[in-house]
Order: structure tokens, then sequence, then C-alpha cells
């Protein structure tokens, strides 16, 4: 499968001069279609582990970067694991955010053709299928669906095979989009060990070199 993602434009980085905004993470629209259920449980695991303080620190230190419509609505860019993670744990948590857009409209359709028109949508399934159209997107982090190559990825970056890249939208999609045109042993989120070693070969390979994040046989 080949990945037809359009020119993106790169996330701003929060402005240190400007408060965070909170926002219940159960208000938060989704981005993109799918997320990697072996990361989600792994954030999942870490915030148990927490107590509500510990929570909201690290919350703060990670910042969402978000999309506000005139109607003050919210489009998450990022972070769609660690609080689809929370939110299943403690459904009234508040996230803590920046405004990386704002756009001057409450019709939600025109709100997504500008993130589309700024390659700031991941509109394919957890199978790869698409593009979808924006409408399709799920309303809640509750609907995204699993992507057993976006759990593919995770692990190989949480092994130092991959470099992370925060301001590149969908950056590990875009690796997992490059991993589904190879050739790899049948594999889940929940049972990865039969793809690791072929895909780690892979991500590492001159033939991956052009992706942003590629480290090279080192």
């Amino acid at each position: 499968m080949s990945l037809r993602l359009p020119p993106y434009q790169p996330l701003p980085p929060p402005d240190p001069d400007q408060p965070l905004v909170q926002v219940p993470i159960a208000q938060l629209q989704p981005t993109q279609m799918c997320v990697g259920l072996a990361e989600v449980r792994s954030r999942q695991l870490d915030f148990s582990e927490e107590s509500g303080d510990q929570r909201r620190r690290y919350l703060r230190s990670k910042p969402v970067p978000l999309v506000r419509n005139a109607s003050g609505l919210f489009w998450m860019m990022d972070r769609h694991h660690r609080l689809r993670g929370l939110i299943e744990l403690a459904p009234d948590s508040i996230a803590f955010g920046y405004i990386a857009l704002e756009v001057n409209s409450d019709d939600r359709a025109l709100v997504l053709a500008e993130l589309e028109r700024r390659g700031w949508l991941y509109l394919y399934d957890g199978r790869g299928l698409g593009p979808l159209p924006a409408s399709a997107l799920p309303s809640s982090l509750h609907g995204l669906q699993d992507d057993p190559y976006r759990s593919l990825v995770w692990k190989l970056k949480k092994e130092g095979c991959i470099e992370p890249e925060p301001l590149i939208p969908f950056h590990e999609f875009r690796w997992g989009a490059w991993l589904r045109s190879r050739s790899l042993p049948p594999f889940s989120s929940t049972h990865l060990d039969p793809a690791l070693p072929a895909a780690r070969a892979l991500v590492r390979s001159q033939a991956a070199s052009h992706l942003a994040g590629w480290k090279g046989a080192g």
C-alpha cells in the first residue's frame, strides 16, 4: 500500500509566553481515524500507576496542539494515544493544550477542510484504507480504530530504531504506511513479536532513508 498523504505544514510549537488552555478530554475531537492500541495500553498502564497530581503535572508538560473554531470547539493535532488511554481510566480528566490554529467559523466541514488543506488530518482507517472523507472522522477518542502497524512503529520508536519528529503531523503513520508496503509476518497490536525482527531491519535499511526520523543501521 502506498499512502498518498498531501504535503503538510509543520505544527507550530507552543509559545512559552502564552498560558496553556485546559479542556476536558471528552470534548476533544480527533484528527485521525485510528491509533495503535499497543501504545494506548502502555500509556494507560503508566497512568494507572500515577496519582492525580502526577498525571496533571505530566499532562501539563505535554501540551496538546489544538485547533479552535469560532464556537470554542477543539480538535486535537497530537496526543491521541495517551489521552485515549487516560479517558478510559478517568473519563472526567482535563488536558492541557495550546492553540496551534484558530478557524473563524463554527462550520465543522469548513474547519475540517482547512485542516485537510494543511495536511493536518489522517484519513486512513485501521486497515490502511483511504483516504476517507473528513466527515467520517470520529467525534471523540472513543471512536478511534486500532491500526496494528501504528502499534509496530510505536514499538520500533521506543526501541530507538526511529527518531521522533513531534512537529510532523502523523509521523508514525507515515512509517506505518511504508511498512505496510513491505512483506511482514502476520501480527497484531497485542502480538507484535512475529513482525519485529523483519521490521527492525526494514526501518534501518537504505530503502527507508527518505522518511523523516530515519537513523540507518547505526
